[in-house]
């Protein structure tokens, strides 16, 4: 998979790879920033530190995982993949490290499990808050089918293929995809 093994190897130019990471890391979290700014109110979050049930802080471990996956997901774009999170600015080079190896979506899984995780500590359980739930989920897997896969496929042809054979889509891995020489 010579898109995948490309890495930090062939770069000649170190401070485009700052560059392209720090882009990176910057596109996530205006993105991240979004969702924190709407989903709160529409998932029925009420923050209240002290108001809270103990036993929901158990949350707040999959919740920073969660969270700390799909931030690693986004600098692996910028320093490996050479480009952002964002379409109009998508990895140049096909990622496959990291939780990559695991799952082929780590930064939806992992953006999910945070959101899950803070949802148990702060949420209140409602229909609005599921509605919501389930339309964003149904929206993210109709993106990935409908746009990012195909987009991937046309882009890196027969190594993307060999990635999707063996990687999951969303359920990870229990051992990560070792890349053919």
């Amino acid at each position: 998979m010579k898109n995948a093994q490309a890495g930090a190897s062939q770069d000649t130019n170190p401070g485009m790879r700052w560059l392209t990471a720090a882009a990176s890391l910057a596109a996530g979290a205006a993105f991240l920033g979004l969702w924190f700014w709407l989903l709160p109110g529409w998932l029925g979050f009420h923050v209240d530190a002290f108001a809270i049930a103990p036993w929901r802080w158990i949350a707040a471990a999959p919740s920073v995982l969660g969270f700390a996956v799909a931030i690693r997901c986004i600098w692996n774009f910028g320093w490996t993949g050479h480009g952002t999170p964002m379409p109009l600015a998508p990895p140049q080079k096909l990622v496959v490290v990291g939780f990559y190896r695991y799952v082929r979506n780590p930064m939806y899984v992992g953006s999910v499990t945070g959101w899950i995780g803070l949802w148990v500590i702060l949420g209140r359980a409602s229909r609005t808050a599921f509605t919501v739930l389930a339309m964003a989920l149904a929206a993210v897997a109709l993106f990935v089918y409908f746009y990012e896969e195909p987009t991937l496929r046309k882009k890196f042809g027969a190594d993307y293929q060999e990635y999707c054979k063996n990687v999951p889509r969303w359920l990870p891995r229990f051992r990560p995809w070792t890349q053919p020489s």
